[in-house]
């Protein structure tokens, strides 16, 4: 039987504990520093009170360790790596290699080694590479097919393949994209994307001639896989990612509620195959809907290959779900063909006749007639109207009783000088617990007495399922306050014996050695087709060098000269989702290539269409 995971972001220990408490399997958080998120560092305390409570479920904590490291910060990155590692968690996910001189066996030999999406995980040759290295899990590129997934995990069954399931995409594979460093110094390898690829560009052709005029070319819709899970899971993912560690706790509880729920939906399907990672069952205050949290649009990406409609050039922004029409303005006020209900504050948004978002603010509502806080100037007649901010569902999602219990089945029963009470669960060790108390017959039932005593379990994480009676016990007469006291000792037995062993895999388990032998280099080194790159300091490059690894590209942010790689690889191709793409249906381009990207700014960058790979690259014009 397989464990399937539901990853979930953390910007911090609150979104963490939303996040578990919502359903999550694991959760993964910035690191104090060398995140991929700088603007989510996390200190280390609130690191491990998010782990103690993860772990209370089965649910794991992993930590972000994922930048680029210059050499002046090495060893403040081995110490930050060091602390984490004496602080329970589960797993850290590395993109630099550098971080791989240090032991990493962790509490108890539990910490594990997960390859960021940063690495660049796009093919078999490189998830084998990373196997041969000593990772148990490769975090896939958002591009992948399910046949791409399938024939990696057909490869390397032993190697857990984690995949991004919901959220926010980069047009360029990560871990290849230097276009932010490029054009405004901050680094899309240190945490620092300022996303170049949510601007406006003009398309020009080789004449200079404006074939799109200042649309968002490269901003792409957001990730959507929730029918999709059962799919994936027999393809080979284990891990279902929710990209977010920018978002607030309200996108995290909708998210992973609305996932969690489909997730158990597929195990109940299919029992023998699959289950979930952790335990416990989450109830929720509100009714999760992925239409209503922030989304540009939804896209399937590259998971059935390349299909139309996967970019968003109207606009990066969130445009939220669909509401109606606009059927008729009248003064300050216009009223909306649909069945959406609205509530003063609501957002709303559209797009004008510039292709452009446009909103504002509803300051009161009367029915199906709307008075925007100021009225929008592109606000036209048969418009379709979206709702990016629902201020009722908001609410909704702020409201208390959203929790996460872990069943328990009783048992109780006669011992020769009183009662015992027993609990089993799945992630505990049985616990039992005694009391001295005379049998005396009851001169009346005692059973229902017994059940409600034996349930009272509040403020507390377990939830009684079931109570098996035995030896006739509910015949003799039980005292409530004997009953109460057996349900608090079992209480503290079950608190300081909770384990969760069944679900932590020292690295040594996975079936392969964290080195390569001489002869599997040689071999390996025979069939790999990738540059290793980002290498920024000198321990990263000397550990390629000590396994005869090359070639090995100089970080772009350490040395620009001569960089041999485009600022971007990306799988979205414009020829194709503009109409023109001649070998898959298109029609021919009247333009003569190259094709360019112009900012607002006037600074330019070329575009190559590499077919034979069906990859759009995008280089500076100077080159």
């Amino acid at each position: 039987m397989r464990q399937l995971e539901l990853l979930a972001p953390a910007k911090n220990l609150e979104c963490g504990i939303a996040a578990i408490d919502c359903g999550a399997d694991a959760v993964y958080i910035g690191a104090p520093k060398f995140g991929a998120r700088a603007a989510a560092g996390n200190s280390l305390d609130d690191i491990k009170e998010l782990t103690a409570y993860a772990h209370r479920f089965g649910a794991k904590v992993f930590v972000t360790l994922n930048t680029i490291i210059y050499d002046s910060e090495l060893e403040e990155a081995k110490a930050t790596l060091k602390a984490i590692n004496e602080i329970g968690v589960d797993a850290v996910l590395v993109q630099d290699m550098a971080l791989l001189s240090l032991p990493l066996r962790g509490v108890d030999g539990r910490l594990a080694l997960h390859a960021s999406t940063q690495t660049d995980n796009r093919n078999k040759e490189k998830v084998g590479y990373l196997r041969s290295l000593g990772f148990s899990r490769v975090v896939l590129a958002r591009e992948l097919s399910l046949e791409e997934i399938r024939e990696i995990h057909e490869a390397y069954p032993d190697v857990e393949l984690e995949a991004f399931v919901h959220g926010a995409l980069c047009v360029s594979y990560s871990g290849a994209c230097y276009a932010s460093e490029y054009c405004f110094s901050r680094s899309a390898n240190r945490g620092e994307c300022a996303q170049f690829c949510r601007m406006k560009f003009d398309l020009l052709d080789a004449n200079g001639q404006e074939i799109e005029h200042q649309r968002h070319l490269l901003s792409l819709k957001d990730l959507c896989q929730i029918d999709r899970l059962e799919e994936m899971a027999d393809a080979g993912v284990v891990s279902f990612k929710i990209e977010g560690r920018l978002k607030d706790s309200s996108y995290v509880k909708n998210v992973v509620a609305a996932y969690s729920q489909r997730l158990n939906d597929l195990c109940r399907k299919r029992p023998s195959e699959y289950q979930r990672a952790s335990f416990g069952r989450s109830t929720y205050a509100f009714t999760p809907n992925l239409k209503k949290t922030f989304n540009r649009g939804y896209t399937h990406y590259f998971l059935d290959g390349r299909k139309p409609d996967i970019f968003s050039p109207d606009t990066p922004k969130a445009i939220g779900e669909y509401v109606g029409k606009v059927k008729e303005i009248r003064g300050y006020s216009f009223n909306v063909a649909g069945t959406a209900n609205f509530a003063n504050g609501d957002g709303l948004c559209f797009i004008n006749s510039k292709k452009e978002l446009e909103g504002f603010r509803v300051n009161r509502v009367e029915g199906n007639r709307l008075f925007p806080l100021t009225m929008p100037e592109g606000l036209r007649p048969g418009m379709a109207l979206y709702r990016n901010n629902d201020v009722a569902f908001e609410k909704e999602l702020a409201r208390q009783g959203t929790e996460r219990k872990l069943p328990i089945s009783l048992v109780f029963g006669k011992t020769e000088n009183g009662y015992y009470l027993t609990v089993n669960g799945r992630g505990m060790t049985e616990a039992r617990t005694e009391i001295e108390f005379e049998h005396q017959p009851a001169q009346r039932p005692q059973k229902e007495n017994i059940i409600r005593q034996l349930s009272k379990w509040g403020g507390t994480i377990f939830e009684v399922e079931n109570i098996q009676i035995n030896d006739s016990a509910d015949e003799c007469f039980i005292p409530s306050s004997i009953l109460s006291n057996l349900r608090q000792q079992l209480n503290a037995e079950m608190t300081s014996s909770f384990h969760l062993n069944d679900l932590v895999i020292p690295m040594e388990s996975y079936g392969h050695s964290t080195e390569m032998t001489k002869n599997s280099l040689a071999n390996f080194a025979s069939f790999h087709s990738f540059d290793l790159k980002n290498v920024a300091n000198k321990e990263a490059r000397e550990f390629y060098e000590r396994r005869g690894e090359g070639p090995l590209v100089t970080a772009y942010e350490v040395d620009r000269r001569d960089f041999p790689l485009p600022l971007m690889q990306c799988r979205h191709c414009l020829r194709y989702s503009l109409g023109y793409c001649v070998k898959r249906g298109g029609r021919r381009p009247e333009w003569r290539e190259p094709l360019t990207l112009r900012l607002g700014d006037g600074r330019r960058f070329r575009l190559e269409f590499d077919c034979k790979n069906c990859q759009m690259n995008v280089w500076p014009e100077e080159k």
